[in-house]
């Protein structure tokens, strides 16, 4: 169809290609999901609506496993969950103590540079986890006001044991930040049990969703701190609502403080709520917790064992150490005699199946394939593992 006025293509209707999303991520969105997506759009402060969100609060709070009565939504992808975090936590001149073995732990550096923090690293190689005594120490050193780090870095398919870390962050004063995007859903994220201050995540992963929704929870030590920095708005002072003494948070739509008051009873205005993808995450939520977390997990384990026995079959080598290896993202080394680009190419076109690359000194260097969410089941990986043989030969 062409527009007349303009002599210019409407485009034709979008009708994306069918393909099984075996990658880091995203993965493909569970048919649940997706149906609630379709359902009809309500005013931000109509009842249903309202009931809806506090609906979402009470389901994550069991998929974080955590009592945190703070524990709601972030609107936009999973890196919205990450600033508003690291925005909201961290003042100018602020220092920050980042645990750097990957991709995205250079991410929390990128955005705590760009909030004027000062920053610290415990800067191991990558693929590499750090250990309590190692972050004690760091702490010790540098005496940060934040601790933050990658629970699942898919960039090198590793997970930091996070056990302990909370213990130790608040016994020297320190609040703690996970990023739990590529393991919410499909690892055990144990908020309350690590006693962790903050954690934010993503749909797009093992929540088996769509990417436009962060689910972020948060204690009410690390919320006693984040209002300290509530900004009064002009018009909007009342008695309870004082200017804090500190810095305020430099965002707007990133403010926690602001985005709390909003979710919270008060329903004070912030924005509209994303209603589509209010409507998915909560799915998403009812789809992992009917399932149950603990035989989620183990149908995680399942399809990666599967999916080692297969790799090693082919002849092919893994990445990582057995023993911190994510339990939903596989890194395999690309043949020396093969081209990285080229398998994955043909896996995409002629089998309709996609995996990933890999970033930094990695680059060219691994194939990351994920079995997460609605995709982790061990037919997908048998029929990854079929293509990749395929390919291969």
């Amino acid at each position: 169809m062409v527009n007349s006025r303009s002599n210019q293509p409407y485009f034709s209707d979008i009708d994306p290609p069918t393909r099984l999303l075996m990658g880091p991520g995203p993965a493909n969105v569970h048919p649940r999901v997706l149906r609630a997506m379709s359902a009809d759009v309500l005013g931000q402060f109509d009842p249903e609506m309202t009931q809806y969100m506090n609906e979402t609060m009470a389901l994550y709070r069991e998929v974080f496993r955590t009592k945190n009565k703070w524990t709601f939504l972030v609107n936009g992808s999973a890196r919205a969950g990450i600033e508003a975090a690291l925005t909201s936590l961290l003042e100018p001149g602020a220092r920050v103590l980042i645990l750097q073995a990957g991709r995205f732990g250079l991410l929390l550096s990128e955005i705590c540079e760009r909030i004027d923090a000062e920053i610290h690293l415990i800067d191991l190689p990558w693929g590499e986890v750090a250990t309590l005594a190692q972050i004690e120490e760091a702490i010790k050193a540098v005496k940060p006001a934040v601790f933050a780090c990658i629970h699942g870095d898919t960039s090198t398919t590793t997970a930091q044991p996070l056990e302990g870390v909370g213990a130790l962050c608040k016994k020297y004063g320190v609040i703690s930040y996970v990023d739990a995007t590529a393991t919410l859903g499909g690892m055990a994220v144990e908020t309350d049990g690590w006693e962790i201050d903050v954690v934010s995540s993503g749909l797009q992963k093992c929540m088996g969703g769509p990417p436009g929704s962060a689910p972020i929870t948060i204690s009410d030590r690390a919320a006693e701190f984040i209002f300290s920095r509530r900004k009064v708005e002009l018009g909007l002072k009342t008695k309870d609502s004082a200017a804090g003494a500190r810095p305020f948070i430099r965002s707007n739509y990133f403010d926690l403080a602001m985005i709390m008051q909003y979710w919270s009873d008060r329903r004070l205005n912030h924005h509209t709520e994303a209603t589509s993808m209010l409507y998915a995450s909560r799915e998403c939520a009812r789809v992992a917790l009917k399932e149950g977390l603990e035989a989620r997990f183990a149908r995680h384990r399942e399809c990666k064992a599967e999916m080692v026995r297969g790799v090693e079959a082919l002849g092919l080598k893994l990445y990582g150490h057995s023993a911190t290896r994510m339990t939903n993202v596989t890194g395999i080394y690309v043949p020396a005699h093969l081209d990285d680009e080229t398998v994955r190419t043909r896996m995409r076109d002629e089998h309709g199946i996609e995996i990933g690359t890999a970033f930094g000194p990695l680059a060219g260097k691994i194939w990351r394939i994920g079995a997460m969410g609605h995709n982790a089941h061990l037919s997908n990986v048998r029929r990854v593992l079929a293509a990749l043989e395929t390919c291969l030969k």
